[in-house]
């Protein structure tokens, strides 16, 4: 069974007003303090990390904060984790004043706080406006996978399917208290990186290495942690990392982006192993696709990603779990898949929870409190 693990960022917010706070520093010092004075509830009895190893991370801003999880064979055992993380990130926030929401972008206005740090004052320096308004939080699935040759045959074949992991987890239809018109505006913001979006087909490991080198080599990037595909080899672990997807509302929405992912990974490793080459869709066609299920994600067409032309975003999701059906029966993931895209076809996805509830109260805040109470149900 392959493991899956998730990152995830989270915004850190003011419990009054609903805005962006930048208290990063200050959560993840707390974390660390309860950490040292409690190290087994901290811990929690089902992990496995050594003392010395946190779950939260500094991201880009200040009002950010990131965790990640343990690598699971058990959706279940990943659930239980995305929760408990939540509820820690909350409650270390709630230590300084703030609490976390699951959001992509904040509904509100902000003026986005880039944190210190040598890394993240050379990617200010350097894209200027791009860094400073990359206020956006996501989600990134790891998959294992046996080697580099794999992992790059995976990518190339898990292209096409990548923009209905946009669709599924879109949760970012506000930017600066502004309706976007887009379901997850935050796939439009990342995508003025440079180095962000669908590649080629690479055909190696070779290739791939040869791409990522050059790309760092030309002096753009500072290293290989920002070369920011869609779909990467990572450069920590020997994992495919998949990059796409908006930070989901529910937690039952991450397992079920981290559960489509998987099978992703699977299916295209058989097809690999078999023989069948990879479909040969342009990286044009690709962003197109991405840009149609970031634009109306579950409440119009995506494009099918067998003929890259549209059609209903039901049939779309039926022809993504008709194409993953054996790895899903294999894995066991099934019908916690099929219930999962069910009831967001039914109740919506992030985006159109927000605008639900601001079609209701008539205010952002309101929104927001909401999304918070979510953030942390169990």
């Amino acid at each position: 069974m392959r493991t899956v693990g998730v990152e995830e960022e989270l915004l850190l917010i003011d419990r009054s007003s609903g805005e962006p706070r930048a208290l990063s520093s200050a959560v993840l010092a707390r974390a660390a303090k309860n950490t040292a004075e409690n190290p087994d509830t901290e811990k929690h009895e089902s992990d496995y990390r050594e003392p010395e190893d946190e779950a939260f991370e500094r991201e880009l801003h200040g009002q950010q904060l990131e965790f990640a999880t343990q690598p699971r064979e058990s959706m279940d055992s990943l659930a239980d984790e995305v929760v408990r993380w939540r509820a820690d990130a909350a409650r270390h926030a709630g230590d300084v004043g703030a609490t976390v929401a699951a959001l992509a972008t904040s509904p509100l206005p902000v003026s986005p706080s880039v944190n210190t740090g040598s890394r993240f004052q050379w990617m200010e320096e350097q894209f200027g406006l791009t860094t400073q308004e990359q206020l956006t939080c996501g989600c990134h699935v790891h998959v294992s996978v046996g080697s580099d040759e794999e992992g790059v045959a995976v990518i190339d074949r898990i292209r096409p399917w990548l923009p209905l992991l946009v669709a599924l987890s879109a949760n970012s239809p506000f930017w600066q208290g502004h309706d976007s018109l887009y379901s997850s505006y935050r796939s439009q913001v990342w995508g003025r990186w440079p180095m962000a979006g669908p590649t080629e087909i690479f055909g190696s490991a070779e290739r791939y290495e040869d791409e990522v080198r050059g790309l760092v080599d030309s002096g753009v990037l500072r290293d290989r942690g920002m070369v920011y595909f869609d779909a990467r080899l990572s450069h920590r672990y020997p994992t495919v990392e998949i990059r796409v997807a908006d930070v989901c509302l529910e937690a039952s929405s991450t397992v079920l982006v981290a559960a489509l992912a998987r099978a992703l990974v699977e299916t295209a490793s058989r097809e690999w192993r078999a023989g069948r080459p990879p479909a040969a869709h342009s990286t044009g066609l690709l962003r197109l696709a991405a840009w149609r299920a970031s634009r109306s994600a579950l409440d119009d067409t995506l494009l099918h990603p067998l003929t890259m032309r549209p059609a209903p975003s039901r049939e779309v999701l039926q022809a993504l779990v008709d194409h993953l059906r054996d790895a899903l029966e294999d894995s066991g993931d099934l019908g916690l898949v099929r219930t999962a895209i069910d009831d967001l076809l039914e109740h919506g996805n992030g985006a159109r929870v927000q605008r639900d509830l601001l079609d209701r109260t008539g205010s952002l805040s309101a929104v927001i409190a909401e999304c918070v109470r979510r953030t942390q149900a169990t």
